[in-house]
Formats: C-alpha cells, structure tokens, sequence
C-alpha cells in the first residue's frame, strides 16, 4: 500500500470487494455513503472528498463554506488547503484556532488558489513575503501557516520538498508587549486597595501568569486541592495545575460568593476585548499609562526568572510550548545580574586604583 493510504481522514470508510478491488466511501452514520474514486491520497480521490465533507449535512453552515470547492483543479493550492481542512491535524485543533487559520489560508489561496501546488517554489513564495514587508507579522503568521499545509502536501505524495522551509522569516523588530515593571505594580495596588475587583483582576494576572482569554473566565470551579488552580488554555488545548500565591489567595479569600471572579458591572464574564478595555481604563487610572494584562504576563515570567527559576520552571507556569520562549525571561535575568556583577568590579577596580601603594 502506498504511503498516502496511511493519510488520516475522518469518516473514511475503505475495504475490498469480493474481486479484491478497493473501496473508498465517505461515511456519517444515518447518511448515505458517498463513493470516493482513486486511490486514497489522489488528486482525484481528494477532490471527491472535499465535496463529500462540503456537503455533510452534519458540518456547520461556516464549515462547509470553508470547504466548498467541489470543482477545483486537481493538486492546485485551493485543493491543497481544502484537503488539509479534512485532515486530523486540522480537526484535532481548537475551534478558535481553527478560525485564525482559515482566515490566513483563505486569504492566501484567495489570491494564488489556481496555481498548482507543486509548480510552488521558493523564490515564489519569497517574492509574496517581500510584497508584504511592510506587515512582518502577517508574513511570519502566513510562513508558518503554509509550512504546514506544503509539509501536509509531502505527506500526501503531491510533493517532493516543502518550499517554505528554505525561505527566511522577517527579523522580529517589534518588542512586543511590554512587562510591567515592580513600580508600575505597587501604584497599581496602591490605587486599587485590597477586596476590590481591580485588585484580584492583577493579583489573577500577575500570580498565575496566564493569557486573558483563561484570565477572564477563571472562577471557583477551577479550584482544586484546596489551594491549587487548574486551568486548560484556550490557546493550545494545554492543561496546567498551579498553586496558588498567597498574594492571589488573600482576594480570593474577599470574594467569596464569586463563581467567575472577575465579572462586568452586570454580573457576566468579560468578553475579551471587554475585559483589555476595562483593565487598562483601571490601570490609566491608576497612572500606568500604555501597559496592557499581557504586560502582567511578561512581568510574571521576569518575576520568575529572577526568583532562579529555570526555563523549565517558567514553562510550566505560563504553559509555553516552545523551550525557547522561556528561555527569554532566564537570559535577560540573567543579563541583569551579569550587568551588576560586572559595575561592582568596575567600581571596586575604581576604588583601589586611587589608593596609593605604601
């Protein structure tokens, strides 16, 4: 058997007849099979089930627009990017996260769609990325987007190489959000006392060290062990299980008959952009002027790394998946420290040269 027949692809149903031939259907219980020609992993067999799953009564409206291109031309890139939307990797991702690819890869397949997905190379795809040089975030996200879907294009034999691996991503020159520093915390604290809403909205932030997304809906059924938090990250699906600092616990402690600690006036969870926007307007008011919750989740990983923890460590608080990001917050502490060590030198070597010898 071929490798493409090792291709997961959901409700694919595949036997033998009784002349040995294969048979490929599209199966959803209580519906009827859906034939599936050629061999699976074919341009041909692709594209057959790319109209089956466009045309599952069971899919969302948004799902099968997402997918609806029954008539595209064989092992183009909208062919590519519509099998890759019936393949487990896609299907086993967040809804959420699902949504944030479809809107690059449609973007992109809006534009380049009928060319072939093998005709594709390198300095093609480097060509794109510089019309683009004005948004280097946008590149890195599509960059990473199509190295996916070009690597799903090697898996199903429709390629040799993927393209995308020999171009260069943009140099990130933006410093992204910007922790806040120990001074802008304690004017923050000293405007917004202990018990109030603003103050166990930090304290959360700052303690845990988590996104807003998990921030806002946080709330006593995340409590376990007695004095621990469990959390699964929007972004990533990831579980984490932290203790809780006692900073975090004293507010707790004052907002007893919370189910979701941080609500609206109204009583409701935060939308995200609500919850950024209602912080921030806190924050201004308190004088921290152009710092954002993300800022807390920055100032918690330094906090961490100058506590002497290890990359390790500081993963397992704010559930990064890449070694290197936490590595960040260990170097520039690092850094920090080294700095210091080397001005007490410096000044000592100052010191002693002015002493005359006996």
């Amino acid at each position: 058997m071929s490798t493409m027949a090792k291709i997961e692809l959901p409700f694919v149903q595949t036997f033998k007849d009784r002349h040995g031939r294969q048979r490929n259907y599209y199966r959803r219980k209580g519906h009827a099979r859906i034939a599936l020609p050629g061999e699976v992993g074919s341009a041909e067999f692709m594209a057959a089930y790319a109209e089956a799953r466009a045309r599952d009564p069971e899919r969302s409206d948004e799902a099968r627009r997402s997918v609806a291109m029954s008539r595209v031309p064989p092992r183009s890139i909208n062919a590519l990017v519509v099998a890759y939307y019936g393949s487990q990797d896609f299907l086993d991702l967040q809804p959420r996260t699902q949504s944030s690819y479809r809107f690059i890869l449609d973007r992109f397949r809006a534009k380049y769609g009928e060319r072939g997905a093998s005709t594709v190379e390198t300095p093609h795809l480097e060509a794109i990325f510089l019309s683009m040089a004005g948004t280097p975030g946008a590149v890195r996200n599509l960059r990473k987007r199509l190295n996916t879907v070009f690597g799903f294009a090697v898996r199903l034999g429709w390629r040799r190489d993927n393209p995308v691996r020999e171009t260069k991503p943009p140099r990130n020159k933006s410093p992204g959000f910007i922790p806040w520093s120990e001074a802008e915390i304690e004017r923050f604290r000293g405007r917004w006392p202990s018990g109030s809403r603003e103050r166990l909205a930090l304290e959360l932030l700052l303690c845990l060290g988590q996104r807003r997304s998990d921030t806002r809906l946080m709330g006593r059924q995340h409590l376990v062990d007695g004095n621990k938090i469990k959390v699964v990250q929007q972004k990533g699906g990831k579980p984490l299980t932290i203790r809780i600092h006692p900073d975090l616990q004293r507010e707790i402690d004052q907002h007893p008959h919370c189910m979701t600690f941080v609500v609206t006036e109204q009583g409701a969870p935060f939308s995200e952009a609500g919850f950024t926007k209602w912080f921030v307007d806190r924050a201004v008011q308190a004088g921290v002027i152009d710092r954002t919750p993300h800022g807390l989740r920055k100032a918690a990983g330094r906090r961490l790394a100058e506590a002497g923890c290890t990359a390790h460590e500081i993963m397992a608080i704010l559930g990064h998946s890449s070694l290197s990001e936490a590595e960040r917050y260990t170097r520039d502490a690092r850094q920090e420290v080294l700095a210091d060590s080397a001005m007490d030198r410096l000044e000592a070597e100052t010191r002693t040269a002015g002493v005359k010898p006996v």
